[in-house]
């Protein structure tokens, strides 16, 4: 290995370190916690050193985002692939495909607000919107697409479908709905679609 290469290799060791500890500080005390000043005293780095790899706080919540998304469309895929395999049908993958959604969103909450709440610096439904996001949703226009309906568009559809969920985690979240009722829910929205 060249010394080129081993740097390389380092740098981006640091990168995911970076990310990892910003992620990890974030879901044990929220993002306010999250400074680039504690980050450096966590990874034994300084903060020059992280500024070496991202600009501040904005471009950390980013990748934080961009690592999430793609976890979010791996357990998207994995749940409807699964269901898919039994003997569920279309409303099988879909009910799967929320609630790989919800759970993802309850058991990842600094994660989920990175991807949707927080200003990580990242263009969504835009030419430029990095390929960690456009597969979080092409993950679920993928199960979606079949059940849209005549006539109805399906990226608006999943559209529509994905704020529900996004409306639903973060509303359960913040305590706006009854605890406990997640299920029915899911049951609700999903039932409302005419596929078997």
């Amino acid at each position: 290995m060249s010394v080129q290469e081993r740097k390389q290799r380092e740098r981006a060791e640091r990168e995911r370190l970076i990310v990892a500890t910003a992620r990890e500080l974030a879901e044990e005390q929220g993002w306010d916690a999250v400074t680039t000043r504690r980050l450096a005293e966590r990874i034994e780095y300084s903060q020059p050193v992280l500024y070496s790899h991202f600009r501040g706080k904005r471009e950390i919540i980013g990748a934080v985002a961009l690592e999430g998304a793609a976890e979010l469309a791996a357990e998207l895929r994995a749940a409807s692939a699964g269901a898919a395999v039994s003997t569920e049908g279309a409303r099988g993958r879909v009910t799967a495909l929320a609630r790989a959604y919800l759970d993802f969103a309850e058991r990842n909450p600094a994660v989920y607000d990175a991807m949707f709440q927080l200003d990580g610096g990242l263009a969504f439904a835009a030419e430029d919107t990095p390929q960690a996001l456009r597969d979080g949703f092409a993950a679920l226009l993928e199960t979606l697409r079949d059940v849209a309906g005549e006539g109805v568009e399906p990226g608006l559809f999943t559209e529509v479908f994905w704020a529900s969920l996004h409306g639903l985690a973060t509303l359960t979240r913040a305590g706006r709905l009854p605890v406990g009722e997640a299920e029915r829910r899911v049951g609700l929205l999903v039932g409302r679609l005419a596929v078997v």
